[in-house]
């Protein structure tokens, strides 16, 4: 049976019936769902209000009460009808079937609106007009529409919405990043651009006729080889400036290395802990068996590095200093993005990954670039880690190295009190252990 007999049929329209009282229904179920809720909660709150002790109702003697609903009146010995309640719909309106009703009501428009282009056609066929509808230009025209829509729409989501991926770089090596950026959107815009030009208005063009016959036209090498190396080339530009580009942000020489301040963030479901090096500007080592409730790290204390190192609750980190990260993670897979910073990288159980940048502008001056006084820079996680993944946010300040260095003296040792404590527990236990083996061997 064929699309056009469909319409035709009883049955369609009956069907049509049946999905409009269908829709009809589950509104009304929507409703009376609404309002049990209310009553139920109007008769929660009248229970309550009957279980707590009476209060006194306080009526201001300004007020003539014969005029309230209530009392049914207006002042006058005339009857006052209480206002109902308007039914509320919106439920409705927000539900699957509604759209999908809208849907199928729009489909039989559509069809209703061919069944008459239709009949125009046979009316003009028994008057002897054989010159109907030209569908073929229609569609031409409608090719030619989307073009300018599409085209249009592409330059508004450039004005309007451009603003939002032109954020500037906190960091030195984003501004490499933001380049290579760039020039791709560049080259994908102008591909864009003249090759949908290209295919709508071919479209509109050589709309189909009766009066020409197309033109066979198989294979053209010159054609072949144009598009086939001006890709290869543009496509060669971009992988090798994103290669150098990212080979100068991620190999560091060892002397830079060095030279770089040593922090260590490790993720967890779900938050972040940050570990700075001490004095020597390197971190302790760790070891999963070594966590505890106070060494919830692991950080192996009886190396003499780990003596320095400070926890913080905030990342802080001076301007114009090369920073390198070691990124861990006890769990699961985690992300370390700083998007301010063009900073992305993977957090994996049990093996450190690393990062290193240089912040460019304070917190002070990012917030004059972008005329936020609240503007932050804020660590994320990129991956999806579990129930609590947007938790895992931790505040990132950049500073002048001054007040770094004032910060930085305020902050507590990993290697605290309680850690000692538990060490010298520990220590004593094990010795008691070996002195009841060497005991027990005697």
């Amino acid at each position: 049976m064929s699309f056009r007999k469909v319409f035709s049929l009883p049955t369609f329209f009956s069907m049509v019936l049946f999905v409009a009282l269908l829709g009809n229904q589950f509104a009304k179920a929507q409703n009376q769902d609404s309002t049990a809720v209310s009553i139920s909660a109007a008769t929660d709150s009248a229970s309550t209000a009957a279980a707590s002790p009476a209060i006194p109702t306080l009526i201001s003697t300004d007020v003539d009460t014969t005029k309230m609903s209530w009392n049914l009146g207006d002042g006058q010995g005339n009857k006052v009808e209480i206002g109902k309640a308007e039914t509320d719909y919106s439920a409705a309106y927000k539900s699957f079937a509604y759209y999908s009703l809208l849907f199928f009501l729009f489909c039989v428009f559509i069809g209703i609106i061919g069944k008459a282009l239709r009949a125009y056609e046979l009316t003009r066929a028994i008057q002897g007009k054989t010159e109907g509808v030209n569908w073929n230009r229609i569609q031409g025209v409608l090719f030619a529409f989307a073009l300018l829509v599409g085209l249009y729409g592409a330059y508004w989501s450039y004005t309007n919405q451009g603003s939002m991926i032109n954020h500037t770089s906190g960091s030195v090596h984003g501004e490499k990043i933001d380049f290579m950026f760039n020039v791709t959107l560049v080259i994908t815009t102008i591909v864009f651009v003249i090759t949908h030009i290209l295919l709508f208005g071919f479209a509109y063009k050589y709309v189909g006729s009766d009066k020409r016959k197309a033109y066979y036209y198989p294979h053209n090498n010159a054609l072949e080889r144009l598009w086939t190396i001006v890709p290869a080339i543009v496509l060669t530009v971009l992988v090798l400036l994103g290669f150098f580009t990212w080979r100068g942000i991620t190999n560091i020489s060892e002397a830079d290395q060095k030279k770089a301040l040593n922090i260590e963030v490790t993720g967890e479901q779900f938050k972040w802990t940050v570990r700075y090096a001490g004095s020597d500007n390197q971190v302790g080592l760790r070891n999963y068996k070594l966590t505890t409730p106070t060494n919830n790290l692991g950080i192996d204390f009886r190396d003499q590095k780990s003596w320095d190192d400070k926890i913080a609750g905030d990342i802080v980190l001076p301007v114009n200093r090369s920073v390198r990260f070691t990124i861990n993670s006890k769990d699961i897979l985690h992300s370390f993005y700083i998007p301010e910073f063009r900073v992305q990288m993977n957090a994996v159980p049990g093996m450190p990954t690393y990062f290193q940048f240089t912040p460019k502008y304070t917190t002070e001056e990012m917030r004059e670039k972008t005329n936020n006084p609240t503007y932050e820079y804020v660590l994320l996680c990129a991956k999806i880690c579990g129930s609590g993944h947007y938790n895992m946010q931790v505040k990132v300040k950049v500073v002048s190295e001054q007040e770094y260095q004032e910060w930085l003296v305020q902050q507590p040792l990993f290697y605290n009190d309680d850690v000692k404590k538990e060490m010298q527990a520990a220590s004593q236990k094990a010795a008691a252990e070996t002195n009841k083996m060497a005991f027990n061997t005697k």
